[in-house]
């Protein structure tokens, strides 16, 4: 028996999510079958992190166990052959130590928000970045990001269904930059609330807009209460962009 650690990429607009489900596809699903496809095994990948619906991932990693005697090329060509039509590709595979766990062993995970900033939309970037015509100051929504920075209560950016023990978390990174008309939103944390990444983006953008002051986002994050943060960012404009290990 070998263990497996994969690097995956995936478009979510195609995908009910990650985490399997009864009748949707999911990016767990599509995996689990191109395996059983290649390999006539039943596995169970698991994931660094789940996505929701309409998530991308440039970097998502994943393991599960395997009987079947393959080299890493192998694993990962044979996978991305019986995974099409599905937009989802495995970018490497490599084979851990048996105790390798791709979600309980990251120290950190990444994600990055795109928003497509400029009054006419993108046909391009339609699936990949949330819209939004009206100019966005980014140095008032860089301002605003700096005091998420550290250990914080984000109740005010967590949903309402999250099933985390406590809404402490602590923020290692959170930048924001514009390149063109794209704003992207990075960040970085060992765990995040469901949807906590959405709704700092979907608050942050009332900021850049001019529609919040500096006051009323602090007011906000510190109200520690949901419905006093701004709206969650669409689900299309959200990417997955790594885990680190230690």
């Amino acid at each position: 028996m070998m263990r497996w650690k994969l690097t995956i990429e995936y478009d979510g607009s195609g995908f009910s999510g990650w985490q399997r489900q009864d009748h949707a596809m999911t990016v767990q699903q599509a995996l689990e079958d191109a395996i059983k496809g290649f390999a006539g095994e039943n596995v169970r990948v698991q994931g660094a992190g789940r996505t929701d619906a309409g998530v991308h991932a440039l970097a998502q990693v994943a393991h599960f166990d395997l009987t079947k005697d393959a080299d890493a090329d192998t694993v990962r060509d044979a996978i991305n052959f019986h995974a099409r039509p599905h937009k989802v590709v495995v970018v490497q595979a490599e084979q851990v130590h048996d105790d390798f766990h791709a979600r309980f062993d990251a120290m950190a995970r990444s994600y990055r928000y795109q928003i497509y900033n400029r009054r006419a939309p993108s046909v391009l970037m339609a699936a990949q970045a949330w819209h939004l015509p009206r100019p966005l100051d980014i140095e008032a929504m860089q301002q605003a990001a700096r005091q998420l920075i550290g250990n914080h209560d984000f109740s005010t950016f967590r949903a309402q269904n999250c099933q985390a023990s406590t809404p402490v978390k602590t923020l290692d990174m959170l930048e924001i930059g514009r390149t063109g008309d794209m704003v992207t939103i990075s960040t970085r944390a060992r765990s995040f609330l469901y949807h906590q990444v959405r709704n700092m983006a979907g608050t942050l953008a009332l900021v850049g807009t001019g529609q919040w002051s500096q006051k009323d986002f602090t007011q906000a994050f510190k109200a520690h209460d949901r419905t006093k943060g701004g709206p969650t960012a669409p689900a299309h404009g959200l990417f997955f962009a790594g885990v680190s290990y230690g």
